[in-house]
């Protein structure tokens, strides 16, 4: 048998990848063989022919594509600036066009192009600009460092001048304020006292932190921007989560969706979760996270691990926000540590913020808590766990954050919807758990309660006299402290879902226009308790979360475990008191909600239903009725009403008072 010399025709991978026919299989060759064989090419020959055109034909055909694909490759920066060229262009004509029709209606269309504009432009400039300005700065940065140890003193002076100044012209009106703020500076003591290391707390995290706190709080309760950018977020959000009734209504029926509770508000945490995987998957999650993780570095002084991790938890949950930083969990100190489980503890994740919300409790509120509690949190972590060891992370640059898996954005959605399905199941295990557990518990409390002739002893009775002064010192009534303590201690003992879902009940209840107390319980708490309470409840500390905590970072570095176990009572407690101190910074700069006249809220009111501008338009005309010797009389606002009995008489329908039995 003849042997194949292909010596001169070696198989390289150069020819490959240039794209040159590889003489060794080249049709000559195969001539060559043949001869060598002593034989003909057989009757494959023709069929090898017509294959051999059918590739010329295609290849021929291929021609113009391969000519415009290295043309597109040689001339690809132009070609992009000339695609994204055209696309700013085809904005800027819609953007006009929406400004031109509606100006108003396309207001928060022009506020997130210039937010986007200003982000663009300040890349560039730090992109190109950023050394040269860095470099004519240098001189003031090395003035600024050498008067800084006497200018901080002065600025601090300063700072504290105009916080007492601003407090004392703003509690002026409303000294009840000045309740939350003490509640506010016992918390901060208390944590003080149970700091693991009194001689190492770093007071530039603390007051940074507690400084920043009260900024943000100060922008969204107080001024008029925050007060409207946020309840216009708010509102987006409402509207947002209400989609969710397009897929839950297909698959369970509408019915359902309206009447039962699994299937009106779980299915909102699929949506959410779907959405926010989405974002993790365009890098919006990761660009967000890291801007605030930058101010608070920058502020506080902490490192970029904790940072992050506490960054993150604004958004997603106590255990997936330690994701972020997984490659780093192995080498972070014992403060660093603590840092992470309590931001996991002090917020919420965005995924239940919608189940709340659809609840009815106020989204703006919300998304308040959890903005303030980040900085909040750093601050009081390194209050109670100070850094006392060398961090490997300290003074390095950035930390790189983690990012999905995911290759297309439909992989993401469906990620996104799936995962959350774990998380369905177990809010829905826990409600029947805990709920079932409180309803034997206080079964098993009036049992006990009846043989010393206690009458209805339960769990929540318990906690409202436990913790009535707590609720007392966060800013709420004396009336209204036994209820916002009730739902502090379920918040803690059991949940914050079950403590929501009763909170929403009493806000309905105010909204109806209910009477405020029936046969000796309140039914309802006020505005302001309500605000004080939303804040205080916003945070996954409480008891089970503990084992939620531990298994989440056991999972990541099960090496450190006894570490963490010995950590996280003390991360625990600092979340506790993180929601609370957001409570009291909410009491100090709360606003009561101005009443409109009444004279003409009742004369209006067509009194088919009431509300709560009803109940309290009707409570105050009560207050202006003087019965004198079998007549009665009107004061005040009423006193020269022609409509002052009609509208008595429609309001002693619904609610009782003295005046309604004449």
């Amino acid at each position: 048998m003849a042997r194949l010399e292909m010596e001169g025709n070696q198989i390289t991978l150069d020819s490959l990848e240039k794209g040159i026919d590889n003489p060794a299989f080249s049709s000559l060759g195969e001539e060559e063989l043949c001869e060598e064989r002593g034989g003909p090419r057989g009757g494959n020959e023709k069929r090898r022919e017509g294959n051999g055109r059918v590739a010329l034909y295609c290849r021929k055909a291929l021609r113009p594509a391969s000519k415009a694909k290295r043309f597109c490759k040689a001339h690809a920066k132009a070609l992009r600036r000339v695609f994204w060229g055209l696309l700013g262009a085809a904005y800027l004509c819609y953007f006009i066009a929406a400004c031109w029709l509606n100006f108003q209606r396309a207001l928060a269309l022009v506020v997130i192009t210039a937010v986007v504009i200003f982000f663009v432009c300040w890349s560039l400039f730090k992109k190109y600009c950023g050394a040269k300005v860095l470099t004519l700065l240098s001189p003031l940065w090395k003035c600024l460092q050498k008067s800084w140890p006497w200018l901080k003193w002065l600025l601090y002076v300063l700072l504290l001048g105009g916080l007492v100044t601003w407090l004392a012209l703003d509690t002026a009106k409303n000294p009840e304020q000045l309740i939350s703020l003490a509640g506010f500076c016992v918390l901060v003591l208390f944590l003080f006292a149970f700091s693991k290391h009194h001689s190492a707390v770093s007071w530039r995290a603390v007051f940074w932190g507690l400084g920043l706190e009260f900024l943000i709080g100060l922008f969204i309760l107080r001024t008029t921007p925050g007060i409207q950018a946020f309840q216009w977020l708010g509102d987006q959000i409402q509207v947002f989560l209400g989609y969710t009734k397009a897929g839950s209504g297909f698959v369970f029926g509408n019915t359902l969706i309206e009447d039962v509770f699994a299937f009106q508000s779980l299915p909102i945490i699929v949506f959410f979760s779907c959405v926010m995987s989405i974002l993790y998957y365009l890098g919006v999650m990761q660009w967000l996270i890291l801007k605030i993780s930058w101010l608070l570095q920058v502020s506080l002084g902490t490192t970029p691990t904790e940072t992050l991790s506490v960054a993150g938890n604004i958004f997603v949950g106590q255990t997936e926000a330690p994701l972020l930083i997984r490659p780093y969990l192995a080498d972070m100190t014992h403060s660093e540590i603590h840092a992470v489980m309590a931001g996991g503890f002090s917020t919420i994740a965005g995924s239940v913020m919608g189940a709340y919300i659809s609840f009815g409790i106020d989204a703006a509120s919300l998304i308040a808590a959890s903005v303030m509690a980040a900085p909040c949190a750093l601050a009081m972590s390194k209050l109670v766990y100070p850094e006392v060891e060398e961090s490997k992370f300290k003074g390095k640059e950035s930390v790189r954050i983690a990012s999905g898996e995911e290759r297309n954005i439909l992989e993401a959605a469906s990620n996104g919807a799936a995962a959350s399905v774990g998380l369905v199941a177990n809010i829905a295990a826990n409600l029947i758990a805990f709920l079932a557990v409180l309803e034997f518990i206080n079964a098993a409390l009036r049992w006990f309660g009846e043989m010393v002739e206690i009458e209805n002893l339960s769990f929540e009775m318990i906690c409202s006299y436990v913790l009535m002064p707590m609720a007392f010192l966060m800013g709420a009534d004396w009336a209204d402290s036994p209820l916002v303590a009730e739902l502090l201690g379920i918040k803690i003992f059991l949940n914050e879902f079950v403590a929501y879902q009763q909170l929403a009940t009493y806000k309905k209840n105010r909204l109806s226009g209910l009477e405020e107390w029936s046969e000796g319980r309140k039914q309802w708490i006020s505005e302001r308790a309500e605000s004080i309470t939303t804040f205080a409840l916003c945070g996954f500390a409480n008891l089970s979360s503990i084992g939620i905590m531990l298994g989440g970072l056991t999972s990541m570095v099960p090496q450190r475990k006894s570490e963490l176990a010995s950590i996280v009572l003390r991360a625990l407690l600092t979340g506790i008191c993180v929601s609370m101190l957001n409570s009291c910074l909410a009491g100090l700069l709360y606003v009561p909600t101005e009443m409109g006249n009444c004279v003409t809220i009742l004369s209006t009111a067509n009194f088919t239903s009431t509300n709560y501008a009803i109940y309290t338009c009707c409570k105050q005309l009560f207050a202006s009725t003087v019965l004198e010797n079998g007549t009665l009389s009107f004061t005040g606002a009423w006193a020269s009403v022609a409509e002052s009995v009609p509208c008595l008489t429609q309001c002693c329908g619904y609610y009782n008072h003295t005046s309604c039995t004449v």
